[in-house]
């Protein structure tokens, strides 16, 4: 398949890009070696070859999620330069 001007300016108009110049001459050139790529790909024979579903045999191990408090809201406040009661106090950010 050729890859002409009426087919980047198609793919362009449908991913709202604009290509001019140099750079539709390089775009031009990548869409033809992809698609030199993908043809060379169905050369290969894949009769015998079963389908991949995992890329690996390796199974997650993951740990059992348990709440734990590590920090108490206490000692939380007392790395704050200002505090009132149970919050942090900041300086105020937004103008009306």
């Amino acid at each position: 398949m050729e890859i002409t001007e009426e087919i980047v300016d198609h793919i362009a108009h449908l991913s709202r890009l604009q290509f001019e110049g140099d750079d539709k001459v390089a775009i031009k050139n990548d869409l033809s070696r992809i698609i030199n790529f993908m043809a060379k790909l169905e050369e290969v024979n894949t009769d015998n070859v079963e389908p991949l579903i995992f890329m690996s045999e390796e199974i997650n191990v993951l740990r059992e999620d348990v709440a734990v408090v590590s920090v108490t809201q206490t000692e939380a406040l007392k790395n704050g330069p200002k505090t009132d009661s149970d919050y942090f106090r900041i300086p105020k950010v937004l103008d009306k």
